[in-house]
């Protein structure tokens, strides 16, 4: 499976089907709990959005989970982490297969995450920009007893704005300097990749939060590549001016969010080094997974809370983590 293109830069097929799921079921797909299932791999930082969101909103009951494996091939991401490799509720074996039944010419990619309607084996949406919104917005009676407003209306503009800057310049850039197929589009991305977590820096200085006193959309976004930088992207991407580590205004902010919960619960470190490492062969073509870095600083105090603000506002923190969805022991420092 190759990612890179030799002699230029690396583009993002971003062709992705936008139908979506919602309280009128204008669509077609309206609200419905139990109906759907969110196939995520833990690997994926647009799939990890979709889970901090559900389990920030306690939508756990409402829209089930499917967990893929963290190695994929040419065929798409498999559920082998299941008794038999098959998923116990859609049946399949492979994602791939609810995008087919969708399509039977879909020649897009296969991605996570993937809301697929349960009745019919398709997949609904695999927007994943949409998806973590419509949680916010669409699936409200849902939502638990204290769950926080991540997308509040007063505040959208300026998520938005915050958003609109940080998927090409930090989320998707991380990407385009991995996976660069000339030193020219290394070069730009880098550059531009670290401009705007020194912005991001100044902006988190005396801020808590990215917008406003809570944590909002604008957070989970940013938090699922701050989460992997120093795992992934700073050595198998190049992403290597600092590590996060190095950069104490946004290592103390990351610190923060993986120690709320929600957070750091959604997150297996060994999910993540297995899936970059082992599936970009044309960047990695040992397939050696790196033993570090070592996980136990995201633990360490972070001092964030003397900028004041409130996690989840008016809301309340989750629950413990529901029965069959906690990382596993030692993919993760919150659990020993």
């Amino acid at each position: 499976m190759s990612y890179v293109s030799p002699g230029k830069g690396y583009s993002r097929d971003s062709r992705y089907i936008t139908t979506r799921i919602t309280a009128d079921g204008r669509d077609g797909y309206p609200v419905e709990p139990g109906r759907y299932r969110l196939v995520v791999s833990r690997a994926c930082p647009w799939a990890s959005r979709a889970v901090i969101v559900r389990r920030l909103l306690g939508l756990e009951q409402a829209l089930p989970m499917a967990v893929a494996g963290p190695v994929h091939d040419d065929r798409s991401w498999s559920f082998d982490l299941e008794p038999g490799g098959r998923d116990p509720v859609l049946g399949i074996e492979r994602l791939q297969e609810a995008y087919l039944a969708r399509d039977p010419g879909y020649d897009r990619g296969i991605t996570v995450p993937a809301i697929v309607d349960v009745p019919s084996g398709k997949v609904v949406t695999n927007d994943f920009p949409r998806i973590t919104l419509d949680m916010s917005l669409e699936w409200t009676p849902y939502h638990r007893p204290g769950a926080p407003t991540l997308y509040p209306p007063a505040l959208r503009p300026h998520i938005d704005a915050v958003n609109e800057v940080v998927y090409p310049d930090v989320n998707n850039a991380v990407y385009q300097a991995g996976f660069a197929g000339s030193q020219e589009a290394y070069a730009e991305a880098y550059a531009r990749l670290f401009a705007r977590l020194d912005w991001l820096t100044v902006r988190l200085e005396r801020s808590r939060y990215l917008v406003g006193d809570t944590i909002t959309e604008a957070d989970v976004r940013l938090f699922t590549t701050l989460v992997r930088f120093d795992a992934v992207y700073h050595g198998h991407f190049k992403c290597n001016r600092h590590k996060l580590t190095e950069l104490p205004v946004l290592w103390a902010y990351a610190r923060d969010l993986f120690q709320t919960p929600g957070f750091g619960d959604t997150v297996d470190f060994d999910h993540i080094k297995r899936h970059y490492y082992l599936v970009h062969t044309d960047i990695n073509p040992t397939g050696i997974v790196p033993a570090g870095p070592d996980l136990a600083g995201w633990l360490a105090p972070h001092g964030r809370a003397a900028l004041g603000g409130r996690p989840f506002g008016a809301g309340t923190a989750p629950g413990p983590v529901a029965p069959g969805e906690a990382v596993p022991a030692g993919h993760t420092p919150l659990v020993a």
